[in-house]
Formats: C-alpha cells, sequence, structure tokens
C-alpha cells in the first residue's frame, strides 16, 4: 500500500539522516520514479522534504520536524521503550509487530537519541513467566480466536471446565483479554453478567457468526482491578496460632504462595516465635506445617493439631509397611 510505504520512507529518512532515490528504490523495491511521486505526496502532506544535489546529494527530512515528530519528555520515552514480557507478546501473536513498531519509533529520533533510549533495554527486562516451561499442549490453543471476537465484538462457544472437573459448553460476549502473570483470563458477559474465565480451561473455541454491542461504559482494567480486591475479599480464611523454630523463620514464604503471616512476635524463652498463619483451607494449612517437621509446633486450633498428627501417622505406616515388604 501507497501508504505504508510513503511511512516507510518518511522513517528510513530519519533514521539514516539522508538517503538517495536509488537507496530508496531498492530498499523499497520500487522504481525511482515511484521515488520521486512519493516524494512529491509528502511534500503536499506538508512534510518538509527535500533534495540537495552533487555528488553527495541526496533526500533529507528537516531537523526541526525530527524534534516536533518526537516531541516526548525523555522520561517517557524510557518507558516506551522497556521490553514488555516477550512470552505474553508470542501467546498473542505480535512479538513480530512490536519488534518493528519499536525499530519504527527508534528510527524518528537521531544517531545519539537514539544510543540513550536503547540503554533501557539492557537495564530492565520484564519477565512474568514461570520459572518451569510450559508444555505445549497446555498453552492457551484458544488464545488467537479470543483475541479476533474482543477485536471484531462477536459471540463465542466454548467449552469450559471448572475448577472442580465439571465441563460445560456455554456461549459468552468476550469483552478483553488480561494477563494475570502467566496465566490468560477472559473478561466476557455471560447469562448477562461480568465472568473471567480461565483461558487454559477452555478445550475449544467456536467462533459464532452473531455479533454483540460492547458496553460503553466498561473499562477493563477497572474492572479487573475491582473483580480482583473482591476475589481477594471473599477467600476463605484459616487462621493458625504457631510456634516456630528459629531456623526456618526466614524460609516461611518460600514454599508455596497461599501462606499468609499474620504477625511473628518476639522470641519467647522457650526458644520459639510464636506467629499467627493464614491459609485457604485447613488442608492447605496441614500439609504447609507437616512440611516443616519438627520445627512447627501447633499451638491453635486444635482440628489442626489432629489432622497433622494423623497425616505424620499415616506417613510412619507407609514406611513400616515398606520395610516388611
Amino acid at each position: 500500500m501507497r501508504a505504508d510505504r510513503l511511512l516507510s520512507i518518511l522513517f528510513s529518512l530519519q533514521q539514516n539522516e539522508k538517503m538517495t532515490t536509488k537507496e530508496l528504490a531498492t530498499q523499497l523495491e520500487v522504481t525511482e520514479r515511484t521515488i520521486h511521486r512519493d516524494m512529491d505526496a509528502l511534500s503536499a502532506a506538508g512534510i518538509p522534504v527535500f533534495a540537495e544535489r552533487g555528488k553527495y546529494g541526496g533526500w533529507k527530512v528537516l531537523e526541526e520536524y525530527k524534534k516536533a515528530f518526537s516531541g516526548l519528555k525523555e522520561s517517557e520515552l524510557n518507558t516506551l521503550f522497556l521490553s514488555p514480557s516477550s512470552h505474553l507478546l508470542t501467546d498473542l501473536g505480535i512479538e513480530q509487530e512490536w519488534s518493528e513498531a519499536r525499530k519504527k519509533l527508534l528510527a524518528t529520533y537521531p544517531a545519539k537519541k537514539k544510543q540513550e533510549l536503547t540503554r533501557s533495554w539492557d537495564r530492565i527486562h520484564i519477565d512474568s513467566s514461570t520459572w518451569r516451561k510450559r508444555n505445549a499442549m497446555t498453552k492457551e490453543d484458544g488464545l488467537k480466536e479470543l483475541q479476533q471476537a474482543v477485536w471484531n465484538d462477536v459471540n463465542v462457544e466454548i467449552d469450559y471446565e471448572k475448577a472442580d472437573g465439571k465441563r460445560s459448553t456455554r456461549v459468552i460476549s468476550p469483552l478483553g483479554l488480561v494477563a494475570k502473570g502467566s496465566t490468560w483470563y477472559v473478561v466476557a458477559v455471560s447469562n448477562g453478567q461480568l465472568r473471567n474465565f480461565k483461558v487454559s480451561r477452555i478445550h475449544s473455541v467456536t467462533l459464532l457468526s452473531e455479533s454483540f454491542d460492547r458496553p460503553v461504559d466498561f473499562n477493563l482494567a477497572e474492572y479487573w482491578h475491582e473483580s480482583k480486591q473482591k476475589f481477594i475479599e471473599n477467600l476463605p480464611k484459616y487462621k493458625v496460632d504457631i510456634f516456630i523454630s528459629p531456623s526456618i523463620v526466614k524460609r516461611l514464604t518460600f514454599t508455596g504462595q497461599f501462606v499468609q503471616i499474620i504477625k511473628i512476635d518476639e522470641l519467647n524463652e522457650d526458644g520459639w516465635f510464636p506467629a499467627i498463619l493464614s491459609f485457604d483451607i485447613k488442608e492447605e494449612a496441614a500439609q504447609y506445617i507437616l512440611g516443616f517437621g519438627d520445627h512447627v509446633r501447633i499451638n491453635q486450633p486444635e482440628e489442626l493439631k489432629k489432622e497433622v498428627t494423623q497425616m505424620a501417622a499415616a506417613v510412619l505406616r507407609m514406611y513400616e509397611k515398606a520395610k516388611q515388604e
């Protein structure tokens, strides 16, 4: 398209300071006559491109125009050149487009400014993936179809699996996609209500021909923030009163994200730290505490003492049985 070619010419001139008609024609795979017509078009649009005559001549764009074209503060520019999470860009299928867009933006600045901007690439890198590589079979395969539905405001039919393993087929109206860490969610209207669906639990996505009217007052970022807060507030809480050995105090939060430290008091006369922890459910608390062996002693609740005692006894029976076999 001619519009794309005109932008390419403009970016090339800003990046290279000066280019001959032949160089531009070779780069864009068009004739030199086409380049001359394109230059006339750029001039007619008010863009100050001009030709320097002579042996070392070529096409240039006024320096003042470059400054006006950028017009961003240095702190603002640095944020634009931070590297986002590459695996999320890959999930969305736009990693190449993002890379090209950054190159084109960089091309609008003089050589000295380019060096300053590229410094941020080597100083801050954002990686929101997990330490374990995702299996190709568990990747969100329906993400491409969901993107298409979000962009075009069309309904989709999904085969969705709940946390309890039950599956159902439903029609939803996707309003947006959200990446929480390395996990994707689709925010959609389902049965007249706003719902969040975990993309990895969607077994199949079918694009439908019917479109929907997007709510005019819907803001994805605001909705997600409110939804997240409600989810956190409604999480079940199971508080545990325990005593902790000094040797494991610094390791408390390394074993999982489901534990919350409410408080840790001063070391008592018996050489233990009194503490209160909070878990989502009793089973998580029991497994967590049992993992520390004799370095954690339960004070309350009594039911948790019984639970951990029974689990420890079951482990002992298993090893005793293994010895006898």
